[in-house]
């Protein structure tokens, strides 16, 4: 009997040893392990800049405003705040600005003007939303039919206001913060440019040393352009002293231009300039020019680049200017 009862206590024993150690493992194997660094949290960044936001990115869309580009609508307003500008070719071989505005809404930019067919395929790549002053039928038509929302003074959108410095139609302003309350947002799928990754090795440098340059698009219209510090400046501009737009990079890409089907109130054919296919592209960063093909499969896909040795070409996060020039008809000029 009494070895029975030894026995007995010895098995209890056994049994709670092992329930104990069970137990200690699973806690042992549930434990976090201290040493682990939590993940780092992902930082976005912009899809025009190729910059990081800090903040995350903004609730409203991007805003594609047309800004004139002549001594007639200076000084322009708010592209000291932009992410990102165009250049395009219109009629009579003049030009105008597509101001893109993501990380900065201002109250005041201008001064502003009607759209063209060529941009669906300049705010199609982030689903930009055009402001304008207006638009021919036609041209309008077919922006709205290519997906591109409009907010324009003529269909009664809000924001707009008379400079009474100016006379029409180069006195309009518009306000982005009210046009802000009225979009909707909406999600930016992809960067209009291919930026270099954080920690990726930039492109190399293949081309030629560059100060200055001159971007001509008619025989009546060229943008002069200067290295100051790191950054390349229009000489010629129609912004106010210190309120111009400075890049970090100026890019001028050759595409094909064709007739966009309709006349100006003074009968000038206006010129649509395709933004897809493939061509040369010239890449002005720092003191370096560097010969490229550009790349946009369709008006609403990003921009790329090829190196002349066929591999990748990555532009370095800063804002960047586009020089939207012709095809043939256009040419650039160092120094």
């Amino acid at each position: 009997m009494k070895l029975r009862m030894i026995a007995a206590v010895s098995a209890a024993a056994l049994t709670l040893t092992a329930c104990s150690s069970s137990s200690d493992d699973t806690k042992k194997a549930d434990a976090p392990d201290a040493t682990a660094s939590p993940a780092a949290p992902v930082v976005p960044t912009s899809p025009l800049t190729g910059l990081e936001m800090r903040k995350g990115r903004p609730g409203n869309p991007v805003f594609v405003v047309k800004i004139e580009n002549t001594s007639a609508g200076a000084p322009q307003y708010g592209l000291d705040k932009a992410d990102l500008v165009l250049e395009e070719l219109v009629e009579g071989g003049l030009t105008r600005l597509a101001a893109f505005f993501y990380s900065s809404i201002p109250s005041k930019v201008g001064h502003v003007r009607s759209l063209r067919t060529s941009d669906i395929g300049i705010a199609g790549p982030v689903g930009g939303q055009l402001v304008a002053s207006g638009g021919a039928a036609g041209a309008y038509n077919k922006v709205e039919k290519g997906g591109i929302t409009v907010f324009s003074e003529d269909a009664g959108s809000p924001g707009f206001s008379s400079d009474p410095a100016k006379y029409r139609p180069y006195n309009r302003l518009i306000n982005l913060k009210t046009v802000a309350k009225e979009a909707k947002g909406s999600k930016v799928k992809r960067s209009y440019l291919p930026f270099t990754k954080a920690g990726a090795a930039p492109s190399a440098a293949t081309g030629k040393p560059a100060q200055a340059a001159t971007v001509r698009f008619s025989n009546s219209t060229s943008t002069s352009w200067k290295l100051d510090g790191e950054q390349w400046v229009r000489t010629n501009g129609h912004a106010a002293p210190g309120k111009d737009f400075k890049a970090d990079t100026m890019i001028v890409v050759f595409a094909r231009v064709g007739d966009a089907g309709y006349t100006d109130p003074a009968g000038n054919p206006v010129p649509e300039t395709v933004f897809k296919g493939e061509g040369e592209a010239m890449v002005f960063h720092g003191g370096q020019v560097d010969t490229v093909t550009w790349k946009k499969p369709s008006l609403n896909k990003a921009l790329t680049f090829t190196a002349s040795d066929g591999s990748d070409y990555t532009i370095d996060p800063g804002k960047v200017f586009i020089e939207l020039v012709p095809k043939g008809a256009g040419s650039v000029t160092l120094g």
